[in-house]
């Protein structure tokens, strides 16, 4: 396993990382969780990712048991919760980035992780019901009461996280080290131009989810059967309908060619892709099956086969590199 930085913090986290959204509590059942998150740890992966909407609270009580069980040094994994879509409960308070709900988001995570502190802590979407300063000052609380080690946002812009940066700067505050995109061949304009300025200037760590783009570049779609999917389930079909877009589903069929060429899986090939980037910092992988999860772990063997050539040729068939914004 290589381990990266998380921006310009000390933190040290583990290039890939196990992620539970959809899967926890939802479309696996609790035995495999707890066999995907052994093969994870054994393989070397340090970092879980959960949040409070994840099924509504249970994926983290399942994570919470797993970890327990398992009985891992606390100082050996980080493992996340993220705030903003409320668990079971949807009530005026029990959602968004208000300081009352941010704190006992908090304190409900930490129960349900069955944990004394998390590691890393988003704001799971920004709150335009709630000043930013509020929010900032939430989570600083939270940090001097030792409850988080470190906080950050997901998908935020740039102005949003640099507001959130200056709001810190101006109070003595500490302000966000980590930013949790969506980044994938499909989806690249934050980390390779909204975010530039951010990686440059004030360290912003990353730690991407999606890339294989809900399983798209997977390869499993290309004949657009979705069943067992995740795109299968209740409440998916938003999902499901842009993730298999008809050019969306033509480009990957041209570069289901190439990996094939190069003698890669597809699912293989793309996460290679992502981690060809200096600025992700980690890389969350979804799983249901123990299997799927192996064989994604061993994606750093095969980054060298990515030359500068064949990289272009991504570039040429997905069309989805970004314009550089000019400054």
């Amino acid at each position: 396993m290589e381990y990266r930085r998380l921006g310009k913090s000390g933190l040290q986290v583990s290039a890939l990382s196990l992620g539970s959204w959809l899967t926890f509590g939802n479309q696996i059942s609790d035995k495999v969780a707890d066999e995907l998150m052994g093969v994870a740890y054994d393989a070397g992966v340090n970092f879980f990712d959960n949040a409070e909407g994840y099924a509504e609270g249970k994926s983290e009580l399942v994570m919470g048991k797993i970890l327990k069980a398992k009985q891992w040094d606390r100082e050996s994994f980080i493992v996340s919760s993220k705030v903003f879509f409320g668990a079971e409960n949807k009530g005026p308070n029990q959602m968004g980035l208000s300081r009352k709900h941010v704190i006992e988001a908090c304190n409900a995570a930490l129960k349900r992780l069955q944990v004394d502190y998390l590691d890393l802590y988003f704001c799971h979407r920004p709150d335009k019901q709630t000043p930013i300063e509020e929010t900032v000052w939430a989570m600083n609380t939270l940090l001097q009461q030792g409850k988080i080690l470190y906080w950050g946002t997901s998908e935020w812009s740039a102005s949003e996280i640099m507001e959130a940066i200056s709001v810190s700067k101006q109070f003595n505050l500490i302000g966000p080290t980590m930013e949790q995109p969506q980044y994938n061949l499909l989806e690249r304009n934050k980390l390779e131009n909204e975010y530039l300025h951010l990686f440059k200037e004030h360290g912003l760590g990353t730690t991407i989810w999606s890339p294989l783009a809900s399983g798209l570049l997977s390869g499993k779609y290309t004949t657009g059967d979705t069943k067992d999917t995740r795109l299968d389930l209740k409440g998916m079909e938003w999902l499901k309908d842009r993730t298999l877009a008809a050019d969306r589903m033509k480009k990957v069929e041209e570069l289901q060619k190439l990996a094939d060429k190069i003698g890669l899986p597809l699912a293989k090939l793309s996460l290679a892709w992502c981690l060809k980037n200096p600025n992700v910092s980690t890389m969350i992988l979804g799983a249901s099956k123990s299997a799927q999860l192996k064989e994604n772990l061993t994606v750093l063997e095969v980054i060298p086969l990515l030359t500068d050539e064949i990289m272009e040729k991504i570039d040429e068939i997905m069309g989805t590199k970004p314009k550089l914004a000019a400054f």
